[in-house]
This record gives C-alpha cells, sequence and structure tokens, in this order.
C-alpha cells in the first residue's frame, strides 16, 4: 500500500511540474480556441480606396485669382513739426524770429486690392488709402494706373477705387454668400511688406469672429494663411480661386504674421461695394440708442429669467427711439419679428433696416412686453458730426 502511494504521489508531482512549465513557456496550448476579445475602432480605409484628399498644387486657383490682385501706392503731404529751438525763448533772442521753411514731406504707403469688375472698380481696405491724395495702382502684368476714391466704409473698413484708364481689366469671380466653412482651405494673395505679389496658404480656422475692437461692424472670417503688412486689401480665395473675403487685419505681437489673420467675408463687401457704386456711400438704419450686453449680474439685478437681448443704456434726445418711447433701462427682445440674443445681433439687424421704414420692436419694461412701432433714420457716417448711438 505505501508503494502505491508513493507511486501516485510521484505522478502528481510530475503533472504539476509539467503543467507549471507549459503555463510559463506555452499558455496558448493551454487556453485552447476560446474566443478572442474584440475592440470596435473606426480604421481609414486603405490607399487604394482613399477618395481624394485634396489637390497637392492649387496653381490653377492661383493663376484665375492672381491677377485680378493689384498692388495699390499711395502718397500724401505730411507737413514736418515745427522745429522746437524756433520757440525757444533763448534762442529767439540771440537770433531773432525765425520762420520755419521746411518744406512738406511726401509721405507714402502701401496695400493690395482686388479688381472687382472688369471696368475697373477696386476693393480695398479705408485704412488702405484713408488720407491719401494721390493713388496709384500697379497691376500684376505690370499696367499702372492712376485711381481717384469712389467712396468708403471706415464702419467696415471697406474702399472702393476706380481704375482711369481704358481696356478690360482681369476681375475676379466672388464667391457663393457665406459658402465658406472651417477647414476649407483658402488663399492669401498680396504684397506683404512691398516684396511683389505673394500667395500664401491656409485653412479657414473660425468664422463670425466679432468683438475684436477693430471696427464698428464686426464678422470676420479667421485664417491661419499667412497675412502680412501690405497684404492689407488683398484677396482671400478658396481652393477653385474664388473671392470669398477680403484680407484686412492681424494679430500679432512683432508685426509679422502669427497665423492668427482676419478678412471681411464677401457678403459684406459685395453689399458695400454695390452702396458705394451706386450712391457713392453705403446707407444704415439707425435709432438712436446707445446699448449694453446683459452679463449674468445686470441681468440678475434686473429680475431676467436669461441674458437674451440687448439692454438700452441710453436713449438719444430727439432721435428715432426717443420718439418711439423706448426709454434707458428697457431690453430689446426683437425687430421685425427677429430675436435680438446679443448687441452685435441689434446692431447687424438694425443697420440692415432701410431708412424712412416703420419697423417693429418688442422690448421687456420691468415685467411687461411692450411692442413699439421704431421710424428707421439714417445712420451717421463717421464723417459726419459726432452723434453716438445705433
Amino acid at each position: 500500500m505505501r508503494r502505491l502511494w508513493l507511486i501516485f504521489a510521484q505522478a502528481v508531482t510530475v503533472s504539476v511540474a509539467v503543467l507549471f512549465v507549459l503555463n510559463t513557456l506555452k499558455p496558448e496550448w493551454l487556453k485552447g480556441a476560446a474566443p478572442s476579445s474584440v475592440v470596435a475602432i473606426l480604421e481609414a480605409p486603405g490607399t487604394g480606396s482613399l477618395p481624394s484628399a485634396g489637390a497637392s498644387s492649387y496653381a490653377d486657383a492661383a493663376k484665375r485669382s492672381m491677377p485680378a490682385v493689384v498692388h495699390i501706392y499711395t502718397s500724401k503731404d505730411v507737413t514736418r513739426p515745427r522745429h522746437p529751438l524756433l520757440d525757444d525763448p533763448i534762442f529767439r533772442h540771440f537770433f531773432g524770429e525765425q520762420r520755419d521753411t521746411a518744406p512738406t514731406q511726401r509721405a507714402s504707403g502701401l496695400g493690395s486690392g482686388v479688381l472687382a469688375s472688369p471696368d475697373g472698380f477696386v476693393l480695398t481696405n479705408n485704412h488702405v488709402i484713408e488720407a491719401a491724395d494721390e493713388i496709384e495702382v500697379a497691376l500684376n502684368d505690370g499696367r499702372k494706373f492712376p485711381a481717384k476714391l469712389v467712396g468708403r466704409d471706415p464702419e467696415t473698413d471697406l474702399a472702393v477705387l476706380k481704375l482711369q484708364g481704358n481696356g478690360q481689366l482681369p476681375a475676379i469671380t466672388f464667391a457663393a454668400k457665406d459658402q465658406v466653412e472651417v477647414g476649407d482651405v483658402v488663399l492669401a494673395i498680396g504684397n506683404p511688406f512691398g516684396v511683389g505679389q505673394t500667395v500664401t496658404m491656409g485653412i479657414v480656422s473660425a468664422l463670425g469672429r466679432s468683438q475684436l475692437g477693430i471696427n464698428t461692424f464686426e464678422n470676420y472670417i479667421q485664417t491661419d494663411a499667412a497675412i502680412n503688412p501690405g497684404n492689407s486689401g488683398g484677396a482671400l480665395v478658396d481652393s477653385h480661386g474664388n473671392l470669398v473675403g477680403i484680407n484686412t487685419a492681424i494679430y500679432s505681437r512683432s508685426g509679422g504674421s502669427l497665423g492668427i489673420g482676419f478678412a471681411i467675408p464677401v457678403s459684406i463687401a459685395r453689399n458695400v461695394l454695390e452702396q458705394i457704386v451706386a450712391t457713392g456711400e453705403v446707407t444704415r438704419g439707425w435709432i438712436g440708442v446707445e446699448i449694453q450686453e446683459i452679463t449674468a449680474e445686470l441681468a440678475e439685478s434686473f429680475g431676467l429669467p436669461d441674458v437674451e437681448g440687448a439692454l438700452i443704456a441710453g436713449v438719444l434726445r430727439d432721435s428715432p427711439a426717443e420718439r418711439a418711447g423706448i426709454r434707458p433701462g428697457d431690453i430689446l427682445i426683437g425687430v421685425d419679428g427677429a430675436q435680438i440674443h446679443d448687441p452685435k445681433g441689434m446692431l447687424e439687424i438694425v443697420a440692415g433696416l432701410p431708412p424712412g421704414r416703420s419697423a417693429h420692436f418688442r422690448v421687456r419694461r420691468a415685467e411687461a412686453e411692450l411692442d413699439l412701432q421704431v421710424q428707421i433714420g439714417r445712420r451717421p457716417t463717421p464723417a459726419d458730426p459726432a452723434l453716438p448711438g445705433r
């Protein structure tokens, strides 16, 4: 009996040893055909079935749009400051009254523009031609033309020039309104630093950028395409060469491109162009109020249910708003059935109303909501005597 027990114990010991070795060196032999765990993941298709990820070259788009982008050279007379010694009493005691006969200096500037029509109308930025008394436009093919100012709109920083010359000109093709989307490839074309026509590529980084403090009406396209001084007024085009915006500003701490540039959308540029060509100016609606954003703190102090609307902070005397009965402290929540979400939206809606028309305004006063009819006035231009308000 003892002998049988020893044989059994030895067999068990050997079996355990063999199992240990197998489990350590070849564990799959012991697991057999157990089902494996499957993780659901998204996988890109193989290279054979990949759709076209984009053009390898944007030469066609550049060739189509570059001839319509022009260089703008401006100049103006600048009077040199009077030398401080001429006003010094001791200097005048010894040398008498001296006349400062120093001639005025000729200051020059440069920028870019876009040929908007074959008959010579050019879109550019207002700050490119502001205060200039002589403007010359150079085309990509080397031709140069004197240009005159047709009109400007400082509140969107746009201006329209007219080339004084003969012959058909290579006009750019406008993209459909608001067709551009975040992530679209765009090309910025202009004359940075005066080195000559340059094309840079990037994508649309964001849309509807506002509250930047650049202009009164802001609805910018943000792009990372390199935009530098001299690009102002140039074209931002899509991958087909169609105009989607007018380059206007950059965010920079050094003066160079940091990958944050802003362009005025083609819908705004086209509206300003058409109004200036037709009448020489841009006409907008106006009711004569000062507006303020409703913060969470203001909403709590006024007992408002939310922060929607625009707070009327002030009303100009004898303005359309005062005549209609709008008071400081009212909350404007709707215009002609369109809901007002913030001061920016209110400004855009009112500016788009034609002067002389009667519009339906809905305001919240205390705990009541009132409907008022407002006769829209004409928004004063910055060149007019200072009139605050919207």
